[in-house]
Parts: structure tokens; sequence; C-alpha cells
């Protein structure tokens, strides 16, 4: 499958936690010994809710790339860059702006979803608006066979869908290809106190987090409300405590909820027992985040290598577009 190309980003918010983690980057780990997979920092993409405040642009980049490379994606295996140090993108976004119509735009579920969802921020410009168009670039540039989603995504990549079948229609050839959906199995974490796993909520256990700080971030976990004394029966389905086990004790899970449900164990120890399995989980992430951190110059060494292969397949892809499109004046095709 190396023949057949595989494209994802993520927006830099600086450090990730155990959601990104289980929600996609363990996926491209996958991927990347299966297909052609390029992996980019979406930085454009974070200005369209985050361009007032860029104080930490830099630091959120590095953080990132290094999680990354600590969770296991090899620059030997795949490509990985900076979307804004590829110009082409931009260059494809502003012809994408030409040919889609504004009905495509605010239909988007995304647009409406955050407007109302982030009613502190104005996000009411022309770049919010548009990003699905930078969206479509960004995968089409790279003719992208594959993007790994999740089922909440699928409407985004459908729009990116729309925008090749019209591209392709207007100049008369067969010049992108649709790129098809590879669906991500996340497993569900919540926060330490049940609700979504969010660094704005202030419940996220980090990726990367040391052994002491998961234990105090174990330890303020939200447990089954209705048991009051350490033998008295849990309801393992409402416990925040349990959903960890599922992912990090898999071998002992059936006994985890079998003790529960008969009051056999307190909250107390089965949290300690689950930050010990967490330590031992993430302990390889975690180490190597360690030697990483101590060499800046290696993470951009590979961001900088990674552009020049980016770059080299955006601007084959852009010489077709101009050619196609027939607005390459210089060109003798």
């Amino acid at each position: 499958m190396k023949n057949q190309t595989v494209l994802s980003g993520m927006r830099p918010t600086g450090l990730l936690h155990l959601g990104n983690y289980f929600g996609a980057l363990e996926n491209w780990i996958r991927l990347q010994n299966e297909y052609r997979c390029l992996f980019f920092v979406a930085d454009w993409h974070a200005l369209t809710t985050g361009y007032e405040d860029t104080s930490n642009f830099k630091d959120n980049i590095t953080n990132m790339v290094i999680d990354w490379l600590s969770a296991g994606l090899d620059p030997e295996k795949c490509v990985i860059f900076l979307q804004s140090s590829i110009k082409e993108h931009a260059e494809l976004h502003l012809l994408f702006s030409m040919i889609v119509p504004l009905p495509w735009l605010y239909r988007c579920p995304t647009y409406k979803d955050q407007i109302s969802q982030l009613k502190d921020k104005n996000i009411t410009t022309y770049g919010f608006l548009g990003y699905p168009c930078l969206q479509a670039a960004d995968i089409l540039i790279y003719k992208a066979n594959y993007v790994p989603v999740g089922e909440d995504q699928l409407p985004h990549l459908e729009l990116t869908r729309e925008i090749a079948r019209r591209f392709n229609y207007l100049y008369n050839k067969q010049l992108f290809p649709e790129p098809q959906p590879i669906l991500t199995e996340a497993k569900l974490l919540p926060g330490t106190d049940g609700r979504k796993m969010s660094k704005s909520y202030n419940n996220a256990v980090l990726l990367t987090d040391s052994p002491e700080e998961i234990r105090k971030k174990v330890s303020t976990m939200i447990t089954d409300p209705a048991r009051i004394r350490k033998n008295d029966p849990g309801h393992p389905e409402v416990c925040t405590v349990f959903a960890f086990h599922k992912v990090f004790n898999k071998e002992s899970v059936a006994e985890v909820e079998s003790q529960c449900r008969k009051g056999a164990i307190g909250c107390v120890q089965c949290k300690k027992n689950l930050a010990e399995k967490m330590i031992e989980y993430l302990a390889p992430i975690y180490e190597k985040k360690q030697t990483l951190i101590n060499k800046p110059g290696y993470v951009k060494e590979i961001i900088e290598n990674g552009n020049k292969e980016a770059r080299k397949i955006a601007k084959e892809t852009m010489e077709e577009v101009r050619n196609t499109m027939k607005i390459d004046w210089l060109s003798d095709k």
C-alpha cells in the first residue's frame, strides 16, 4: 500500500493529551507502516480560532512534534512537515476559493457548531468561513487517497471530495482523486472530571505526564457518586476510573468490574492500581520525550527535511493545476 497516500494533520495547541493520542495519533503510528504517510502541523488552521494570541505559537509547534516523535511517529517511515512552510497550500486555497460556492461553506457543520460554542471569540472572519477550502488544499495538493477521520469528520471530507469533483468538472481533467476516509475507532476516554477531555477544562491527562503527575491526576478522578463507603457496591459503567481501566488494564478489566460491583475494593485502591498501569503503559513515551526535549536541533531538522519532501510534491501539483486552469502565462502547455 506504499503507493497509496495518507494525509492528516493536527492544530498545534501544545502538549497532547490522551484523547489526542487514542483519537488520532495511535492510528497514525500504525498507518505509517502500511501507507505513504504525510503528517503536518496545521499552524494556519490554528489561526482560524486563535489569531488573537500567538504568543505560544512556536512553542506549541515544537511541543506537539516532540509528542508525535515520542509516541512513535518515525521520520524514516513518514513525512512530518509544517503547513505554513509549504506556500503552495495557500496558492491552491486561493484558487479553490474562486470556485467554491458560499452555501457549501455555510452548511459545514463545524462552522455552525463553533460559532455557537465559541461566542467569547470573534471568529466571524473570512478565514474561519473559508477554512474548508484550505483543508481541501491541504489534502488535494498531495493527491491523498485516504484521510484518517472519525465519523464526526466525514462531512468535512465529503466537502473536500465535492471540491475535487467541481475542479475536475470545470477544467475537464481528472486531476484530483476523491480522497476516501479511513475511519478511526477511537478509544473514548473522559477527562478526570467525567466531561470530555480537554486542556481548556483542566481535566486532561497529558500524553507525556510524569509518573508523579499521573498519580496526582488519577487520584482526583470522579468515581461512582453512589459509593459512600469502601464496601458499598459500585456501578463501574458510570465511573471515570473504570473507563481508563478498560484502556490501560485490559487483561484485568473483568476482575476490576467484579470487585467494584461486589464492593470488594475501595475507590482509593482502585485508583492506585490504575495509576501504576498507566505509568507502565506510558513509560516508553515519557522516557523518549526526556531525550528529545534536549535535542531541539534534531526536531527542527526533522521538520525541515519533511518540508523539503512535501514542497517537492506540492510544487509538481501546482504546476499541473496552473496548466489545467490555463492560467500559467509562462507555460507552453
